[in-house]
């Protein structure tokens, strides 16, 4: 049994969430190179962690791509290419542009009222550049977004493809800069919601994802690719 008390008091589920956040994160910004050996053991200690929550972070990341399992082999760095993630984030910005403007016709009160909750939230973390906090309000007011659309499928598809390029999203935000280019994206599309404008809202819905794998270029330059502008 585990006896550390920071992993003991933090449980084994939100411990091997951090890490993999963390194993994500260098993987993103390229400090883990495709084909890299992802050992158990140097990893937990690494983390000062036990084998258990590492070995849940590397099942995570498994399922989103970044991580390839092999038997009796262990775990490497997945060998995902610029085109491949391109094509994700083409993908979750048209599902999500698609979700955004059903949203704008069937969202409840409730939930219009959250999303703007969470856009004031957005607000307040940009302004104290609270990057952590600023994520949190994003994946929310997105997934918020994507619930409104009320149709089951569609959320299905969303939420999956979007857990699978959340690492690259996040990373985004560790340029400050981003935060208000990204701020100023959601209150054009919070507005065109509120309108009920579903050409709008679809647009820039699109062009919101779109700009967020560019962004990707500035702070992991390993992933930029010539289909992105790095704006």
């Amino acid at each position: 049994m585990n006896s550390d008390p920071v992993e003991a008091g933090r449980g084994r589920g939100g411990l091997a969430d951090d890490v993999c956040r963390r194993i994500a994160d260098e993987i993103v910004l390229g400090n883990l190179a495709p084909g890299s050996r992802l050992d158990e053991v140097s990893l937990a200690a690494r983390f000062n962690v036990s084998r258990t929550p590492v070995r849940e972070a590397l099942k995570q990341l498994a399922i989103m791509g970044l991580v390839d399992t092999r038997p009796n082999r262990g775990s490497v760095v997945a060998a995902l290419s610029v085109d491949q993630l391109d094509q994700m984030f083409e993908a979750i910005g048209e599902l999500e542009a698609a979700c955004a403007r059903h949203a704008a016709l069937r969202m409840t009160e409730a939930d219009r009222a959250r999303m703007l909750e969470l856009h004031a939230e957005g607000r307040a973390a940009m302004q104290v550049g609270d990057i952590d906090r600023y994520d949190a309000a994003n994946l929310e007011l997105h997934a918020t977004i994507i619930r409104g659309c009320y149709n089951p499928v569609l959320i299905e598809l969303a939420t999956s493809l979007r857990h699978r390029v959340s690492s690259f999203r996040r990373t985004q935000f560790r340029n400050v800069e981003r935060m208000g280019e990204s701020f100023e994206e959601h209150t054009v599309i919070v507005e065109a919601i509120l309108a009920h404008d579903v050409i709008t809202t679809y647009r820039e819905m699109r062009s919101h994802l779109l700009s967020a794998r560019s962004a990707t270029n500035r702070v992991a330059p390993a992933w930029a690719g010539p289909n992105t502008n790095g704006k």
